[in-house]
């Protein structure tokens, strides 16, 4: 992290793309549980923000192999969160949807991650800190209207 008194902007934007990224994926961590990995937590919410998919193009989305998200789709299968049906309009690609477990899992998903940053942000940042960020929460809003 850049020293706060001598800070440019090229190291605090790259200090703020790092710390961004791992807090997206501590809330998306947060939402998987114990049974599911990250990963699948991402790919099952991708399917319940974005609708059905298929495996080449949520491997596009999520930017892995589609090695990798076969691998992840079947994950899910096997949990009952998901399900694969032809594609009616091309017999050889299968559509990925949420079953009624996958949606209930994935709106439970949604709350566990600003809950988790809550909870976080109370207990483990001071008063003054919580200004801080407060104070930083409202400039990164300024920047980007």
């Amino acid at each position: 992290m850049a020293d706060t008194t001598t800070a440019t902007g090229p190291q605090v934007a790259a200090d703020l793309r790092t710390v961004i990224a791992r807090l997206i994926r501590r809330l998306r961590e947060a939402g998987a549980g114990d049974d599911i990995t990250p990963p699948q937590a991402s790919a099952l919410a991708r399917i319940g923000k974005a609708g059905a998919s298929t495996t080449s193009a949520l491997a596009r989305t999520e930017k892995v192999r589609p090695q990798s998200m076969a691998a992840t789709v079947a994950a899910l299968e096997h949990h009952g969160l998901v399900t694969r049906n032809p594609d009616p309009t091309d017999g050889r690609r299968q559509i990925i949807s949420l079953t009624e477990a996958g949606q209930e899992r994935f709106d439970g998903q949604r709350g566990a991650g600003p809950a988790w940053l809550e909870d976080t942000l109370t207990t483990r940042l001071t008063p003054e800190q919580l200004r801080t960020l407060a104070a930083a929460t409202a400039i990164l809003d300024e920047v980007l209207d």
